[in-house]
C-alpha cells in the first residue's frame, strides 16, 4: 500500500508591502522624490501594457498581401515594448514601489486607451497605433523631464533608452502609413 502525504497550504495571507506604498530604497532617493517617480513610472508601465496589448492584438489579426513583413514588424514591435515594460518595472521595485501588473489596474492609471476589440483595417490599426506611440512619447518626455528635476539621473536615463525605442519603431508606423509605392498605378487595376 502506498503512503500519500498530504500538504496543507497556509490560508494566512501576509502582505508584505501594499501595492501604493513606496518603501525606503537603497538607492538614497529621498522618499518624497521616490514617491514622484515611482507614480510616473507606474504610468508610464500602465500605458506600455495598453500599447502591447493593442500590437498584440495587431499582430494576430493583420491580414492582406502584406501580411507576413507586418505580423513580423508587430512581433517585434510588442516585444519592445514588453522587454521597455520590464526595465520600467524593475526600476519601479527599486525604487522601493510597486510595479502596476493587474491588467484592471493597468486600464485603469494608463492615460492611453486600448482602441477595442474591433477589428479595423491595416491601415487604421497603424493609425491607432501611431496615435497611441505618440500620446507615449509625449508621455514618456515628461517623465523623464521629472526624473531629472527631481536628481534621478539613472530613471531619467532607462527612460531615454526606452524612448529611444518608442521613437524608432513609431516612426516605422508612420513609413508605413505613407502613400508611396513602387507598384504602377495599372498594376492594381
Amino acid at each position: 500500500m502506498r503512503a500519500y502525504r498530504i500538504d496543507t497550504m497556509s490560508t494566512q495571507k501576509t502582505v508584505r508591502q501594499r501595492a501604493d506604498a513606496v518603501e525606503e530604497n537603497e538607492l538614497r532617493l529621498e522618499q518624497e522624490k521616490a514617491e514622484q517617480i515611482v507614480e510616473a513610472l507606474n504610468t508610464e508601465l500602465a500605458n506600455a501594457y495598453v500599447l502591447y496589448h493593442q500590437l498584440k492584438k495587431h499582430h494576430w489579426v493583420v491580414e492582406g498581401a502584406e501580411f507576413l513583413p507586418l505580423h513580423e514588424f508587430l512581433e517585434e514591435a510588442y516585444e519592445h515594448v514588453e522587454e521597455g515594460a520590464d526595465v520600467i518595472a524593475e526600476r519601479t521595485q527599486a525604487l522601493g514601489g510597486v510595479p502596476v501588473s493587474g491588467p484592471t489596474n493597468q486600464e485603469q492609471r494608463a492615460t492611453v486607451e486600448f482602441e477595442g476589440e474591433d477589428v479595423y483595417d491595416v491601415r487604421t490599426m497603424f493609425q491607432n497605433d501611431l496615435e497611441m506611440y505618440g500620446d507615449i512619447i509625449e508621455s514618456m518626455r515628461d517623465s523623464i523631464e521629472l526624473a531629472e528635476n527631481l536628481g534621478d539621473y539613472a530613471t531619467a536615463e532607462i527612460l531615454r533608452e526606452i524612448l529611444v525605442t518608442l521613437e524608432d519603431d513609431g516612426h516605422h508606423f508612420e513609413h508605413y502609413l505613407e502613400d508611396d509605392t513602387l507598384v504602377l498605378e495599372e498594376a492594381t487595376k
